[in-house]
């Protein structure tokens, strides 16, 4: 096991950032095939209408979700700082309460997306010449919501031993396992936007099986028993107090996002079609990103823990680098090879130019939205959470839906829209550097 585990107290700091961050890039790229690989066949096998369909439902999933996701970035920062501190009886109740969750909110999630489904899609607009497509979508998705949750808190639960690299694996099996699916349920069966959510819910089955096995088999306080799996009140209370702002982070964040995929609903079809090809394409830098955020949040919690406050600063401004160039990097790349990029969901030239639209607005200063990220990281690994909330909620959130019924309002364009995206990084980015020099303050002087 030691082989894959990270020492993130002791020792050089950049080339374990890079070895703790690299296999994180590539699992969360995997994760986004599931999506890709769903919107790439219905596209190019059933049509525009479906691949509207599958793409319009994300800002809600994300919405219905993003709760206990961000519980499981609580789990995360409560078993650094256990692990840190070397207390193994904590780290093994935190192990087993983090999974119990994991069950009950996929269970939660499973009633909310069947009976709320096409409620939801209606009060975002979604055309009628799709809706019934977007909701079939929905309700079979989140018939496998409990393994979706697993595996997210058990990769929530390795990593905050500094282990990536199997989370990676099992990923790489289970979307291996979603692309076959996909091709053989729509183009053998045909079964359209219901055979590629059956697809996924059986390759997230695999992976969540595997987590387990994988925490089933482990030695020392990660060890997990299902007896055991009990809700210990302490130890949830401590993930609930990081988890739930930024859980509530991420669905005002989606509110938002929900409140854009209705303003793009307004332009039909085609342009939802565009658009719901370019942020797949940019979920990939996105989550490129994402990852240096989890890196900062681990390595900051475990030092944090282990009181080794001096290289928390270290940690940040190493991170903030590697997010800088990870952004520049994919986000330029994504534009300048926009036409062939899109032109994988699509054949349609429309679909493609509204696609390329997007990216050259939004993916070429993607770099901002990870060094806003990057900075909340630090900010949650030390324990604050509530603070980087309401920045983000001020910054982003409102700052976007006053944009929307303003500026978009009087000028009904997807430029209009779009550009709200960069303005309210860099307001936000801002913000958190403020928020983070603060409190690094504050530590210093009771340190």
């Amino acid at each position: 096991m030691r082989s894959y585990q990270v020492d993130m107290c002791n020792g050089p700091i950049f080339k374990k950032l890079i070895i703790f961050s690299l296999p994180l890039i590539l699992s969360g790229c995997l994760q986004l095939l599931f999506n890709a690989a769903d919107i790439i066949v219905v596209g190019r096998f059933t049509g525009n209408q479906a691949l509207a369909a599958v793409g319009s439902t994300s800002a809600l999933i994300n919405l219905l979700v993003n709760m206990f996701i961000g519980i499981s970035v609580g789990a995360n920062v409560v078993l650094g700082k256990s692990i840190g501190a070397r207390d193994e009886e904590n780290t093994s109740k935190a192990v087993h309460t983090a999974i119990f969750i994991a069950v009950f909110g996929g269970l939660l999630m499973v009633f909310v997306g069947f009976f709320f489904a096409k409620p939801l899609l209606e009060l975002m607009a979604t055309p009628e010449d799709v809706i019934d497509l977007s909701s079939l979508y929905m309700r079979i998705y989140f018939a496998g919501m409990p393994f979706f949750m697993v595996y997210n808190f058990g990769a929530a639960i390795l990593r905050s031993i500094g282990d990536t690299k199997r989370p990676l694996y099992f990923l790489l099996i289970s979307g291996i396992v979603n692309v076959l699916f996909n091709l053989c349920f729509v183009i053998v069966f045909d079964m359209g936007v219901a055979g590629v959510a059956l697809a996924t819910i059986i390759s997230e089955g695999i992976s969540a099986a595997l987590i387990l096995l994988c925490l089933k088999h482990m030695d020392g306080p990660l060890h997990f028993e299902l007896k055991d799996m009990r809700f210990h009140k302490e130890l949830a209370l401590q993930m609930l107090e990081v988890g739930l702002p930024a859980g509530l982070q991420g669905i005002i964040f989606s509110i938002s996002n929900v409140l854009i995929q209705s303003s793009i609903n307004s332009f039909g079809s085609l342009v939802m079609a565009g658009n719901t090809a370019a942020s797949n394409i940019e979920g990939f830098v996105y989550t490129s990103m994402n990852a240096v955020y989890q890196t900062s949040l681990s390595f900051t919690s475990q030092n944090f823990g282990a009181k080794k406050y001096n290289r928390i600063d270290k940690i940040l401004l190493e991170c903030l680098g590697i997010v800088t160039v990870v952004g520049l990097v994919l986000g330029q790349s994504a534009y300048f090879f926009g036409q062939q990029l899109v032109s994988i969901y699509s054949s349609d030239e429309r679909v493609i130019q509204f696609g390329i639209n997007r990216l050259a607005v939004i993916s070429t200063m993607y770099c901002l939205c990870g060094i806003m990220d990057t900075l909340v990281g630090s900010l949650r690994g030390i324990g604050y959470s509530i603070l980087p909330m309401l920045v983000s909620l001020t910054g982003v959130c409102l700052i976007r839906v006053i944009w929307i019924f303003t500026v978009f309002k009087a000028v009904h364009t997807t430029f209009s829209l779009y550009i709200s995206y960069p303005i309210t990084w860099v307001i936000t980015l801002v913000a958190h550097g403020i928020c983070f020099m603060i409190v690094r303050k504050k530590i210093r002087s009771v340190a």
